[in-house]
């Protein structure tokens, strides 16, 4: 079966061709990207690009992945934060009219939940619950092997949950599980125990003074972290308690099997998880938190492609 995934991003978009076969694996036989322009021209890019490939190409099924806001029953995205300009873009129909195959469309983290679910660290689990970790923190929910999204596309959103009263902002909301679980939230974090260190006449590797305080970002923290440095390293780990209690929130309602973390977590697991794993043990219900495996992302880098591919997949269900 070959499917088409597209993937819409606030600076790029990729269009891929994946071939799947009766096992549940799937294999990555063209991929196109380029920058995101305004949804006509976006739209219209996309179509061109794949009216030329479905001549050696014929698709079966169009599976779309983009930010939300967005309404999947309808087809619709609405007006993502980082997508200006793309308001009420009736993204579905427009490919079903022009290809006359099944389309849908779920936000980034539904589809990555989705296709972890399908072809990575979720295979063989029922209830996986997946977290982006990425520039902002959002989840998605697979319960008792199917998608969950909510009444309207809102279910997973935790990254809104608020941790502390005070704290990095996430979601618009200071102290919530975005504000400390995100690469924005760990620069931000970052930046406070920086300059409390500095101003207490203490030096930081990373930041001499406070004209710097600026450049610092969660990855040039995590590469101090990983040479040793020990105040980045406590800047992690920060990161890793707050963590701990939204996973242990996520544990305690939802029970799940299997909790996979993306992007910053893949890469700087070792700097999270110690102080992260204390507290669930500590916080979540020991019989649920002991049912629940803590994943990295198996499909990493390509996960976006593999996302929109396993939305093409749902659409032939």
């Amino acid at each position: 079966m070959l499917l088409c995934g597209i993937d819409i991003g606030g600076t790029k978009c990729a269009l891929s061709i994946g071939k799947a076969d009766d096992k549940g694996n799937i294999e990555i036989i063209y991929k196109e990207k380029f920058s995101t322009m305004p949804p006509c021209e976006t739209l219209q890019k996309f179509g061109d690009i794949l009216d030329e490939q479905m001549k050696t190409y014929k698709v079966q099924a169009i599976g779309i992945s983009c930010g939300g806001p967005l309404d999947s029953k309808r087809g619709v995205i609405m007006s993502p934060p980082n997508l200006p300009g793309w308001d009420n873009v009736e993204v579905v129909k427009y490919f079903h009219d022009r290809f006359g195959v099944p389309t849908v469309v779920q936000n980034d983290a539904n589809a990555c939940a989705y296709a972890e679910f399908k072809f990575g660290a979720g295979r063989g689990y029922k209830n996986v619950i997946f977290l982006t970790f990425g520039t902002g923190l959002g989840a998605g929910l697979i319960l008792d092997g199917k998608l969950y999204s909510g009444t309207n596309d809102n279910a997973g959103e935790c990254g809104h949950i608020r941790l502390e009263n005070d704290g990095p902002v996430g979601y618009g909301k200071a102290g919530s599980f975005e504000g400390f679980c995100s690469g924005g939230g760990i620069a931000s974090l970052g930046k406070a125990m920086t300059k409390a260190k500095l101003d207490n006449g203490e030096s930081v590797a990373f930041c001499k003074d406070e004209t710097e305080l600026e450049n610092i970002s969660a990855k040039l923290i995590a590469d101090f972290a990983e040479k040793g440095d020990e105040f980045a390293k406590s800047i992690y780990a920060e990161s890793g308690r707050r963590l701990g209690m939204g996973l242990s929130i996520l544990i305690d309602i939802l029970n799940p099997e299997a909790i996979i973390i993306g992007s910053i977590f893949t890469r700087s697991r070792k700097l999270l998880w110690d102080e992260c794993k204390k507290v669930i043990d500590r916080e979540a219900l020991p019989m649920s938190a002991e049912v629940c495996k803590v994943l990295t992302s198996e499909l990493s880098e390509n996960i976006g492609d593999y996302a929109a591919l396993s939305l093409a997949l749902m659409a032939t269900e």
